[in-house]
């Protein structure tokens, strides 16, 4: 049975569309390759230098955190987001997971492709050492190799790769989730990312920190308090990639006073 015979109509619905979730036989195969194979450098170069004229990026450092934060949108969009709103495992491994590099017209067109997609589920009792396990796998398993390749081939800072994937986690659970009125849904979101947040061992992201925890930065008051703004603590060098210039609403160089590191 393909990926979409797993979640019902509706379910496919959200991932397939907003969350670009999808079976690998609908992989572009001109853009696309095994996210294994990214940690090859010869093969993370090609592909850093064939994308930066694309995007606009003048640098791989620069291509690498861009790249990092359309493939940490794509990852911890459809793995999360199962997990949590339709209690479904996903497993996201190097050598289940293909990575999509599709963008045109200035836009990111690029899904996520998964070779074998049965949920993972979990019996009496289980749920957390369930959660764990795909947590793990996720962000140890297979954002941790990659953003360990792109800082060695770009020397891009491990600390914007692992704020990219942070700030997406918490768009997912602050925005997308945040529209979901089932109570019983949102208590089992809520309580997951509250987990994330302030629990789960920096050993699920292979790190001797926990970077949801770490780059959770105090909102801060602005236009006169009339609005919050949780700031990122990296920039992401998207404003170097764009001409005119375009900050993202969270860059720390917008932050009042502040220069970002």
């Amino acid at each position: 049975m393909n990926l979409a015979g797993h979640f019902t109509e509706a379910e496919w619905a959200v991932l397939s569309g907003g969350l670009r979730l999808k079976d690998s036989a609908e992989r572009d195969p001109l853009r696309a390759l095994m996210a294994r194979d990214l940690l090859q450098e010869e093969v993370c170069e090609q592909l850093l230098d064939t994308l930066g004229p694309i995007i606009g990026s003048p640098t791989r450092a620069i291509t690498a955190s861009l790249l990092g934060k359309r493939l940490s949108f794509l990852a911890t969009g459809a793995c999360l987001y199962a997990m949590s709103v339709y209690d479904k495992g996903l497993l996201l491994s190097l050598d289940n997971t293909v990575v999509e590099f599709g963008h045109d017209d200035g836009l990111w067109t690029s899904s996520f492709p998964l070779l074998h997609g049965q949920p993972l589920t979990y019996g009496v009792n289980e749920r957390e050492a369930w959660r764990e396990a795909l947590v793990q796998a996720l962000f140890a398993g297979l954002l941790k190799p990659l953003w360990q390749t792109f800082n060695k081939v770009t020397g891009v800072s491990r600390r914007i790769l692992w704020e990219n994937t942070a700030v997406r986690v918490y768009s997912l659970y602050e925005k997308r989730m945040a529209k979901i009125d089932d109570p019983v849904t949102r208590e089992r979101y809520e309580a997951d990312f509250q987990w994330l947040l302030t629990q789960a061992e920096p050993a699920l992201f292979g790190l001797d920190y926990n970077p949801l925890s770490h780059f959770r930065r105090p909102p801060t008051l602005v236009d006169e308090g009339q609005r919050s703004i949780r700031f990122r603590r990296t920039c992401c060098f998207y404003y170097l990639a764009t001409e005119p210039a375009e900050y993202c609403s969270t860059c720390p160089l917008l932050r009042p006073g502040k220069k970002c590191r």
